[in-house]
């Protein structure tokens, strides 16, 4: 019932998801990022704990496909899932059960991971690929929202849409980005309306907030304001 592309951004080394489905509030359940570790994203009949669980063995250091294979495994309700992982080393695996709806399955490329199911057929994700390939010039979050909307130009999920999401992460443990739309006639349009209004002041601000390097943040308003302005 969904289709999401895993990528690490090579010019500044974000992770990011995007999704998009015809169900309500993808963004929910089926995105997982660990900052500098890696991201997950467990979709069909999803299930929850391959992505709190998931992200716990990235932090390990465990392997992608060693992953996969120890949450399939206990999982009695694997055939019904698909789940697919890439690391900070740019290893991907991906396990699409063999009760998930046609057309599903899993492409990857040099640094991303697509994932889908219950889709209009295979073009969804090589169109998904194609695009976001070519769109290396593209800042990371709009890069990745344009292969979803070219994924969707070839039929996307067969049953309509509804929802989508964009998460993407640096080095902080808070998202960097964090944008869901939850119920919407033309969601993957609303999404990218959402990131450009990010733009005017949240992708600004943001590095005014407490960091690990800096854990008081900014606090003067003045000052907040005048690099807010002067970026717009």
């Amino acid at each position: 019932m969904t289709w999401s592309i895993i990528a690490r951004d090579h010019a500044t080394g974000q992770f990011g998801i995007a999704v998009a489905t015809r169900f309500f509030a993808v963004g929910a359940r089926v995105p997982y990022i660990a900052a500098g570790f890696g991201g997950i994203a467990t979709q069909a009949l999803v299930n929850p704990y391959y992505g709190i669980d998931g992200l716990k063995l990235l932090r390990e250091g465990r392997q992608p496909r060693d992953i996969v294979e120890s949450l399939i495994a206990a999982d009695r309700g694997h055939a019904s899932r698909q789940l697919h992982i890439m690391d900070a080393a740019g290893r991907i695996a991906s396990h699409t059960g063999s009760e998930c709806v046609d057309w599903c399955g899993h492409i990857a490329g040099n640094g991303f991971s697509i994932a889908g199911n219950m889709l209009a057929g295979a073009r969804v994700l090589e169109n998904t690929a194609k695009t976001y390939i070519a769109g290396e010039k593209l800042p990371f979050a709009q890069r990745l929202i344009a292969a979803m909307l070219s994924g969707e130009a070839a039929g996307g999920d067969k049953r309509g849409r509804q929802s989508a999401a964009l998460l993407i992460h640096d080095e902080e443990e808070w998202s960097a980005l964090d944008l869901r739309v939850d119920d919407h006639a033309d969601p993957l349009a609303e999404l990218a309306r959402l990131e450009q209004v990010s733009r005017e002041r949240w992708v600004h601000f943001r590095k005014y907030l407490p960091s690990r390097d800096n854990p008081a943040g900014i606090t003067d308003r003045q000052t907040i304001e005048a690099g807010i302005e002067g970026r717009k």
